[in-house]
């Protein structure tokens, strides 16, 4: 699993001011720590294919600062297509999601998928961890992930907005995604060579992982030593910062690695 979170889709992201920073920021931190193995599940799991859903989704949720469509939703009444088929359909079931989710029988499917009340509670699709969900759902309904192996923005463009529209901005949030794809991959690198210095994080492989893991066992914490940063290991990294007075979001940096070899 490449380990994407929340700083690689800020390299990604444009940067705001003021409320527009805010509201990317409260996204983001939603779903940094589950952005990962969602894709992952999704069998989104290779640089191609995080690659390109980075360069439609970052465009479509317009840099990750929004869940919900800016329209009213009005356009949708009386779409029966949609099945919008009652009074004030268009505006209850407007787009959501990272991907948008438009219209009734939309939020009913995806609901029953997800096993969530879209349909009675629509406005659950605008929360961060179900809005990325929606999208990957979206990618898998499509088949998205061929194209994307083929690298052909153009095709994954077009099953993802029907048409070419937003083609370059699309084109610069991919580019600008396996750039930092392949600065992650220099770092697994670096780490399948046991540099213990380096940052780890959740995806992290390497004999450095095994140092952490033997460290954190000296510290209590009953987890295998497996060179995998996995889940296990992540929960263990946040409650030592924890107990420690550190940063505690899962992040083995300089100060993390001094206190577990105090």
């Amino acid at each position: 699993m490449i380990p994407v979170d929340g700083d690689f889709i800020l390299t990604v992201a444009p940067r705001f001011s003021g409320p527009k920073a805010d509201a990317q920021s409260r996204i983001v931190s939603a779903i940094s720590a589950v952005f990962a193995p969602t894709l992952d599940s999704y069998d989104i799991n290779n640089k191609l294919r995080i690659a390109h859903f980075m360069g439609q989704v970052t465009h479509e949720c317009a840099g990750f600062r929004t869940t919900e469509e800016f329209a009213s939703g009005a356009a949708y009444e009386g779409r029966k297509d949609l099945g919008n088929i009652h009074t004030g359909d268009g505006k209850r079931f407007k787009g959501r999601g990272l991907i948008q989710l438009t219209g009734r029988a939309n939020y009913r499917k995806i609901g029953e998928i997800l096993d969530l009340p879209l349909e009675d509670n629509p406005e659950l699709a605008a929360e961060p961890v179900t809005s990325l969900k929606i999208a990957c759902e979206y990618w898998k309904d499509r088949n998205i992930n061929t194209s994307a192996d083929r690298d052909d923005l153009i095709k994954v463009t077009r099953l993802v907005n029907g048409g070419l529209n937003g083609l370059e901005d699309r084109r610069k949030y991919l580019q600008k995604a396996k750039t930092a794809l392949a600065n992650i991959e220099g770092i697994r690198v670096a780490l399948s060579e046991g540099g213990n210095t380096i940052v780890l994080r959740r995806g992290s492989l390497g004999d450095a992982v095994s140092e952490l893991q033997e460290l954190l066992r000296g510290k209590g914490f009953d987890i295998s030593i497996d060179s995998d940063f996995g889940p296990a290991t992540e929960l263990a990294v946040m409650m030592f910062q924890k107990n420690n007075h550190l940063v505690v979001d899962g992040i083995v940096g300089r100060k993390t690695w001094a206190s577990l070899r105090s």
